[in-house]
């Protein structure tokens, strides 16, 4: 408890009209509610009181006097849609239909403040269409998107007449739609079409309303910014560094973006194409940008190592400055631990980049090895685990979380290594952790863990039952042992990605079945903790209970931790502390047992 942040937020801010308030999710209360905060300081203010349910996104109504947002109930993911006024406490729900994923666009309103724009799978399980609702007489234009196409809509143009939106078929398979929201008559065009396949990902307009920015992967590598202009259907590249772009915002000449820069975030500014000098940030991971509408002031949801995800405040005249203080009673008082950036040789003259923390006593160190999820994510210098990393350092512990084949931030080949090949490519850089490992001489080999969440709990599981190491223990948290089952439950609307990413469950059997942890359940002896949310939609409990009831009829270790109010993750700060707490636990008994 005493290194678990004071409440975690989710990766949104968002700023309103006069740039007075910033409003944002946090746990602070026992389960994600909106929160708002002045951006010259003050308390937080917390606005809605939800009953099992929690906050997923949220904007400022156009009129500036209250919020949209959706939510869901115990982590089921079937959003619905609400208002809430700035000065109440019970929000109204404007969403009707059944129980569906409800994504709301990246800018839900037009210009105008006329229209309210979402997408829904609620036609059909398996497809996103977007809906633009008329707010004045409650009628919806649906717009469905092509045959193996996902649709999330984005922004609109200034002028209103125009709507962009992203047609997704996998994360690195992304292209670029343009709706004409003054004629319904008329299909959405696909503008990213002439630059073949790729990741085109829809950004903010210009003032002007003839071009918009995005960010790309056409011209190499990593994303870049780039500007396609309407009139003449050109895209010129904005940006040309060898590190991914993040973040995009832009607020009339002003536009900022983030750079994924080995992990860390670098921030970027110009104004009318002109580079602006910006104050110096924490050094950690950028997780969400607002600016204000005339681009003097940047809000920002900033996290690094050694202090949890906070919001602040960026200006030309102040510098930055926090608006929130989350730090643990631990972390005011201890040294906290920043991590080692490594490179360790991988199969193929490959290395794998790779966080290590390292206690500050000597050494020889037992050692927990930590996969993160996705698998298309990135393991970087945050306050991970709700401060798991920087507990099990304090008590000895050293820290290995490698970024494998499959992850991103280091370019567009090894996150693709992965695709249908989970449990090969991946398993075999950590069969290369592992070894590097061995050649430390502050590291104790012969006492290391593994753990991992979503994806992660699948290598960890991996690793276990297929890696001939003597393992002194593992954590999986909603991890999938068996990728036939999971390519099966898969929520519809992700069954383009599914195929893509993992394989088809049906042409893909025989492969996925190899691969599975399931398969090799009898070579696992370590004890092992599992964790579970029962709601969970991503990987079903199920898949969980396959690996602990095999396990259990061979009489092997196993602590099983269902949260039936929980889904793929926590949504609830109660039950967030209780599992990493456990965790902690677990894990300092078996690794530190001799």
């Amino acid at each position: 408890m005493d290194f678990v942040p004071t409440e975690r937020f989710r990766g949104q801010v968002v700023l309103s009209a006069d740039a007075e308030t910033v409003a944002y999710c946090s746990n602070a209360a026992g389960s994600f509610d909106i929160w708002t905060i002045p951006t010259v300081g003050g308390p937080p203010r917390r606005l809605t009181q939800l009953d099992g349910q929690a906050v997923r996104q949220l904007a400022w109504w156009p009129d500036g006097k209250g919020l949209v947002f959706t939510a869901d109930r115990n982590g089921d993911e079937q959003y619905r849609i609400y208002r809430i006024d700035a000065d109440s406490q019970e929000p109204t729900e404007i969403s009707s239909g059944p129980d569906c994923q409800r994504v709301l666009a990246d800018v839900p309103f037009d210009a105008g403040g006329r229209c309210l724009i979402y997408a829904a799978n609620d036609r059909d399980r398996t497809v996103q269409d977007i809906l633009v609702r008329d707010l004045a007489v409650g009628t919806e234009r649906r717009i469905i998107p092509p045959d193996g196409v996902n649709f999330t809509p984005a922004s609109t143009s200034p002028d209103g007449r125009w709507l962009l939106a992203a047609g997704l078929r996998s994360n690195t398979d992304i292209a670029i739609y343009l709706v004409d929201l003054t004629d319904p008559a008329l299909e959405p065009v696909c503008v990213t079409t002439e630059h073949g396949n790729g990741y085109f990902a829809p950004g903010p307009w210009t003032p002007d309303s003839t071009a918009f920015y995005l960010t790309t992967d056409t011209w190499g590598e990593f994303t870049a910014v780039g500007r396609y202009t309407l009139v003449d259907a050109s895209m010129e590249r904005i940006t040309n560094e060898d590190w991914d772009i993040e973040h995009i915002e832009a607020a009339g000449e002003v536009l900022v973006w983030s750079l994924n820069q080995g992990g860390r975030s670098v921030l970027r500014a110009t104004r009318k194409g002109s580079q602006l000098v910006l104050a110096d940030l924490p050094q950690g991971v950028i997780d969400a940008i607002a600016l204000s509408p005339d681009g003097q002031l940047i809000v920002l949801e900033i996290d690094t190592a050694t202090r949890p995800s906070e919001i602040g405040v960026l200006d030309s005249v102040g510098g930055f400055r926090y608006l929130t203080d989350t730090r643990p009673p631990a972390v005011q008082v201890v040294d906290p631990v920043e991590p080692d950036l490594i490179a360790y040789p991988a199969s193929g003259g490959r290395h794998v980049h790779a966080l290590l923390y390292r206690p500050h006593t000597s050494g020889p160190h037992p050692i927990l090895l930590s996969v993160h999820g996705g698998p298309e994510a990135q393991e970087r210098p945050e306050y991970a685990y709700a401060g798991l990393y920087q507990y099990l350092v304090h008590e000895g512990i050293a820290v290995l979380a490698p970024n494998i084949a499959g992850s991103t931030g280091y370019g567009l080949t090894h996150q693709k290594l992965i695709y249908r090949d989970w449990g090969g490519i991946d398993l075999d850089d950590l069969d290369h952790a592992v070894r590097h490992l061995h050649t430390l001489p502050t590291i104790d080999a012969d006492r290391i863990a593994v753990m991992g969440g979503s994806y992660g709990g699948f290598a960890a599981l991996s690793c276990l039952s297929r890696l001939p190491y003597p393992w002194a223990a593992g954590v999986s948290f909603c991890g999938p042992s068996n990728l036939v089952t999971l390519a099966r439950a898969c929520p519809p609307t992700w069954r383009p990605t599914v195929d893509a990413v993992l394989g088809n469950p049906d042409t893909d059997a025989e492969q996925l079945t190899r691969r599975s942890p399931i398969t090799y359940a009898d070579a696992i002896t370590a004890p092992l903790l599992v964790i579970q949310g029962s709601r969970d939609p991503r990987v079903p409990q199920d898949e969980s209970d396959q690996i602990v009831t095999r396990l259990r009829a061979r009489g092997i270790n196993v602590r099983y931790d269902i949260y039936p109010d929980e889904g793929h993750g926590f949504t609830r700060r109660a039950n967030e502390i209780k599992a990493y707490g456990d965790i902690a636990k677990f894990l300092l008994t078996h690794l530190t047992r001799k």
